[in-house]
């Protein structure tokens, strides 16, 4: 791992967290350039940051620094953009990147402390909650599982065999950081322990935990699962790991927000992002 100062957003700055310990984090001039050399194919993982919104003319300007900082990695043939700015600001981004055929990321991250994280009301009282561990060979079953609960939970435009194999790649490159004592991944069961209905990761960094896909099969929604999920994980990690913060993002249009919200989460940033993939899904 070899990095230079952060990002000011606590979204990009855990999005950087979350990364695998080979990533690659320097300052040039306005932005910072982010490698993921282990994982090539994760598009936001792979990218530019900037330090303001586009403006006129960026387009092409940040296209050329994208080719520059990338020419020696072929496999990294996205190209993917993002501003360290928390208030939503949009610059031209529409006229310069999505006029461009750039898909515009529109995100907002909520924050937590330890101490604020409450259980919903509706919260489901029957599915057992567990942490999988991450030593090789250990809960092979239900690690694969929740690989294939990513993958059903896909958005349409991704394709199945290169979105599992990006989450393979993901999911051993967390483990890893997993088995250091850096956070865990968590997994709500049917009652019978037979069928992972829901999961979720929480990366520890210092004493900031990020989650990370908080997925739950398409059959189980709206039963309260994932909320209870989210509330246990949380409190398994700060008795575990030491987390005192927790950062969770979604979708600004996401329905999901209220539920965050719900549960003790605050709005605290409003961040955008544009990718560009060269066809297939976006990861």
């Amino acid at each position: 791992m070899r990095e230079t100062a952060g990002p000011r957003s606590l979204v990009f700055a855990t999005d950087i967290d979350v990364l695998p310990p080979n990533r690659v984090v320097e300052r040039r001039d306005g932005y910072l350039a982010v490698h993921s050399p282990s994982n090539p194919g994760h598009y936001w993982g792979n990218l530019l940051l900037f330090d303001e919104p586009p403006a006129a003319g960026d387009g092409i300007r940040w296209e050329r620094l994208f080719e520059a900082e990338f020419e020696r990695e072929p496999e990294v043939r996205h190209r993917t953009f993002a501003w360290d700015r928390v208030d939503g600001a949009l610059g031209r981004a529409r006229e310069e990147l999505v006029s461009r055929g750039y898909d515009l990321e529109d995100t907002v991250g909520l924050i937590a402390g330890a101490g604020e994280i409450r259980a919903h009301p509706r919260q489901n009282r029957e599915v057992v909650i567990r942490s999988l561990d991450p030593a090789a060979g250990s809960d092979e079953e239900l690690w694969e599982a929740v690989i294939e609960l990513q993958v059903d939970g896909r958005e349409a435009a991704f394709e199945a065999v290169p979105y599992r194999a990006y989450r393979r790649v993901r999911q051993e490159d967390l483990r890893a950081r997993f088995r250091a004592g850096e956070g865990g991944w968590y997994v709500a069961l049917s009652p019978d322990r037979a069928e992972v209905l829901a999961a979720c990761g929480l990366v520890v960094t210092g004493s900031r935990a990020r989650f990370q896909a908080v997925d739950t099969a398409a059959a189980h929604r709206r039963l309260g699962i994932s909320s209870r999920l989210v509330v246990e994980a949380a409190q398994h990690s700060a008795a575990h790991h030491g987390a005192t913060r927790f950062v969770i993002v979604a979708d600004a249009h996401y329905h999901a927000l209220g539920l965050y919200e719900s549960l003790g989460f605050q709005r605290a940033e409003h961040v955008y992002g544009a990718c560009r993939w060269p066809g297939g899904s976006t990861v």
